[in-house]
């Protein structure tokens, strides 16, 4: 199972949101460069960037911020937050970012979203981001009519590298994971879905696994320290062995 510790940028400062609440944010500190050598030097070879400024507005803020990590940090990483047009999106690939994430313009210009899957294959992500089941854009800012499951359905044929699955109502809470929604969601495709939200312990971390979840990003319980990398290192490589999986 990949884990992908998140950064989520504010005005070049990484912070957390609870569900999506841009008057609910918390800045866990003021050098995001620092925090992702942080995580990679605790273990982790994947980072999971969002900038939550151009999730808003549609204008790439934090590219400085972002810039900076890449040159410093050599773990995987796929950003996200306002690429809805070709130039977002060859300007986060151009500073050597190995991923976009995709939401609002998946949905709203569908078209648009499978060029740019095909003139990338495998470097685009498909975000789906959920309130009571139904597909929210802009930010969380907007909830659509749409379902999660009915929204993939249109995009199975792409050559996605993955789905990133949030459940906004455990997002940022600490509640737990929606496995049931992520195990549903998965049902639908081929390509690895990432659960996003609420995790909050190596228990949940655990859940995951067994139910057999591709992937997983972590964001406050690691800032809050109700999890830590290199014990959920240790398991999965100890799970790994019960598998009998190669390495």
């Amino acid at each position: 199972m990949e884990i992908w510790p998140a950064i989520d940028l504010l005005g070049g400062k990484c912070v957390r949101l609870r569900r999506g609440d841009y008057s609910e944010v918390t800045v866990f500190d003021e050098d995001p460069v620092r925090v992702a050598r942080r995580w990679y030097e605790q273990g982790a070879d994947r980072l999971h960037l969002v900038d939550l400024d151009a999730a808003k507005t549609g204008n790439l803020t934090n590219l400085e911020v972002i810039r900076a990590i890449r040159e410093v940090v050599p773990a995987i990483c796929q950003v996200g937050g306002g690429i809805r047009s070709d130039e977002a999106a060859e300007r986060i690939l151009g500073l050597g970012i190995d991923r976009v994430v995709v939401g609002t313009a998946a949905l709203e210009k569908p078209e648009w979203f499978g060029s740019i899957c095909r003139r990338y294959p495998g470097r685009v992500v498909l975000s789906l981001d959920a309130r009571d089941g139904r597909v929210a854009i802009r930010g969380w800012q907007e909830t659509t009519s749409i379902l999660a499951r009915e929204a993939l359905r249109k995009f199975v044929d792409l050559p996605l590298a993955a789905i990133v699955f949030t459940d906004i109502a455990t997002d940022g809470m600490l509640t737990g994971p929606n496995i049931p929604a992520v195990v549903a969601l998965q049902a639908e495709t081929q390509v690895p879905v990432i659960a996003s939200g609420g995790i909050a312990s190596l228990e949940d971390v655990k859940a995951l696994a067994e139910a057999g979840v591709r992937g997983c990003i972590i964001g406050r319980a690691l800032y809050e320290g109700t999890i830590r990398l290199p014990e959920v290192f240790e398991f999965l490589k100890e799970f790994k062995k019960g598998l009998n999986l190669p390495r």
